[in-house]
């Protein structure tokens, strides 16, 4: 009764089972040992020929119903016959840790290894294996189970393969992802709300170490490589312990908003931002922050994806320039000197003072030497201008060889310095440029009471204008006088 008990335990049961004979591979251990091999896992790894071999001599006594139904075989004797089938290739490496175990003595082992069905299946078995009671000596009977296991290791290795694929989504983005801990800020804030506090931005304002200490207790847990050729850092160490060299200066008031978008509640939002490489340079940053699903609550883990938009911000910048400047000179053009007139129109400081200039020579260069030459004369002039001119004056090209300077809160004796100094710093650009003198004519006029300014440009226009008039007539240029006036006219 007990063995028939035993015999259906045996087959009944929902794992597959082997009772197996490995009284000749105990035998070839003997023999191996004699020859004076020790460290059995070296001289098998040595030759793996020999780990077939010694799967070669295991007997396959019995299996249960488990087995036959696991390996697709009809019955014992079909396994046996295709026991190369089933244990190969993977196995082989797996099977040395089994027999080290045995020819060390040990009575059982445990591996996680791999089989194939008898069509091929590959199966991810748990592999157990124990002598049995009374076979220590011999080996003559080991009761060992396979468990398939490999829904378990698909999974297992699906997880890998996804980690490795968020891994390196992450490390090889093109934008700079950090992974940072906010928990600490968080219970800041929630402090400060327990504490009755409503209007957290006048809390702010009154207390600004507030925002200091929210800045202090952000955790960086990760950065990508994207964010270090950002920062110019050679390493993320270097990087975590310079961050006050990245975050500083302008970086107070963005995070200001940040924590008032978290009293919100609002754990989604960008903004832009200005940073520093390590190397000084400044940095226009697009700020995504976002917490990490399933971290709302404690904010443990939040991603703040930083996109460089310097290249776009310097663009923008120069397009701005383009807008308000004149290329040529670098002064500013027509329409930034018409929407300054206005400005100064619409603004109650008084006085103004206005200076009109007019290059003198510039068409008999242009019609002589070629326009390079004029263009020449418009550079020196323009940087005779950017030399004498600084805010909260402006200096402007207007016209092909016409000139303005508007100096706001400027009497008649600032505009007739201002007139001394462009005057020295064209004598000095003279001397430099002795072949090729540049000349002006200019005319000066400072606001009355209650002047438009539209008025005062016309009075130090005329001005220029009767300059100009006496420096051709020096020269004996009929007709400049009619051809000048119907210009101005028209």
């Amino acid at each position: 009764m007990p063995e028939a008990f035993d015999s259906d335990i045996f087959n009944l049961a929902p794992i597959a089972m082997w009772i197996e004979d490995f009284s000749e591979v105990k035998a070839l251990f003997d023999v191996w040992r004699a020859q004076g091999v020790t460290d059995i896992r070296a001289f098998l790894r040595e030759d793996v020929s020999r780990v077939s071999e010694c799967s070669r001599k295991i007997r396959v006594l019995d299996v249960n119903r488990k087995t036959l139904e696991l390996f697709e075989a009809d019955d014992l004797d079909h396994l046996r016959a295709n026991t190369a089938k089933v244990f190969r290739d993977d196995m082989l490496e797996t099977h040395i840790n089994e027999l080290a175990d045995l020819f060390d003595g040990k009575l059982a082992f445990s591996s996680a290894t791999v089989n194939y069905t008898l069509s091929g299946k590959r199966l991810d078995i748990q592999l157990r294996g124990a002598v049995m009671p009374g076979y220590e000596t011999t080996l003559g009977k080991l009761l060992l189970t396979t468990e398939d296991v490999t829904v378990r290791e698909d999974a297992r290795r699906a997880e890998s393969v996804q980690r490795r694929y968020a891994e390196g989504i992450f490390e090889h983005s093109p934008v700079s992802l950090w992974v940072e801990d906010f928990s600490a800020i968080r219970s800041l804030i929630e402090d400060v709300r327990e504490r009755g506090i409503i209007d957290f931005r006048t809390f702010m304002d009154v207390h600004p170490e507030f925002v200091h200490q929210c800045m202090s207790e952000i955790s960086v847990l990760d950065v990508n490589q994207a964010t270090l050729d950002l920062f110019c850092a050679p390493d993320r160490q270097t990087l975590l312990q310079r961050l006050n060299e990245i975050f500083r200066d302008e970086m107070e008031k963005p995070f200001r908003e940040q924590l008032m978008e978290l009293w919100n509640g609002n754990l989604y939002h960008h903004r832009e931002v200005i940073n520093y490489a390590l190397d000084g340079s400044e940095r226009h940053i697009l700020l995504h922050f976002s917490v990490f699903p399933g971290h709302e609550n404690d904010w443990s883990r939040v991603q703040v994806a930083l996109a460089d938009i310097t290249a776009r911000k310097k663009a923008e910048a120069y397009l701005e320039y383009l807008g308000k400047h004149d290329v040529l000179t670098k002064l500013y053009n027509r329409a930034f000197y018409a929407d300054e007139i206005n400005r100064l129109e619409r603004k109650p400081l008084r006085p103004v003072s206005v200076i009109m200039i007019d290059l003198n020579g510039l068409k008999e260069a242009n019609d002589q030497l070629g326009h390079d030459a004029g263009d020449a004369l418009l550079r020196r002039f323009g940087e005779i201008l950017n030399g004498a001119v600084s805010q909260p004056n402006h200096a402007a090209r207007i016209g092909g060889d016409e000139f303005a300077v508007l100096m706001p809160g400027a009497d008649a004796k600032a505009a007739g310095a201002m007139v001394d100094t462009i005057n020295e710093l064209l004598k000095i650009n003279n001397q430099f440029y002795s072949t090729a003198p540049l000349g002006m004519s200019l005319g000066t006029a400072t606001s009355e009471p209650g002047e438009s300014m539209e008025t005062v440009v016309k009075r130090a226009d005329t001005l220029m204008y009767e300059q100009k008039k006496a420096y051709y007539e020096a020269k004996g240029v009929a007709g400049f006088g009619t051809g000048r006036a119907a210009g101005r006219a028209s």
